[in-house]
């Protein structure tokens, strides 16, 4: 784990994203902890290395199976890790 996620929640979207998936939140979270960003650009792969450095938010973006897109954003303070959709940003 590269740093602290603070409290975690999921919005509704994004859990009910996972059960129709089939997939579990946890393993996308262990992956956003690990600095696995997922599907980034190079440039925001670079900023999220920075922001780890330097204490700034940290975005992952992951496709489940089913295509569908969740994000997962840790804030700057580390003081909560969010799982949503990209449209509930």
């Amino acid at each position: 784990m590269k740093f602290d996620p603070g409290q975690i929640v999921a919005t509704p979207g994004a859990l009910a994203a996972f059960e129709a998936s089939g997939e579990e939140p946890l393993a996308f979270l262990l992956r956003h902890l690990d600095g696995d960003w997922g599907e980034l650009s190079p440039e925001d792969i670079a900023e999220n290395e920075l922001s780890l450095r330097e204490g700034f938010r940290l975005l992952s973006a992951y496709s489940l199976r089913d295509g569908t897109t969740i994000w997962v954003i840790t804030e700057s303070d580390r003081s909560a890790t969010t799982i949503l959709l990209p449209e509930e940003y």
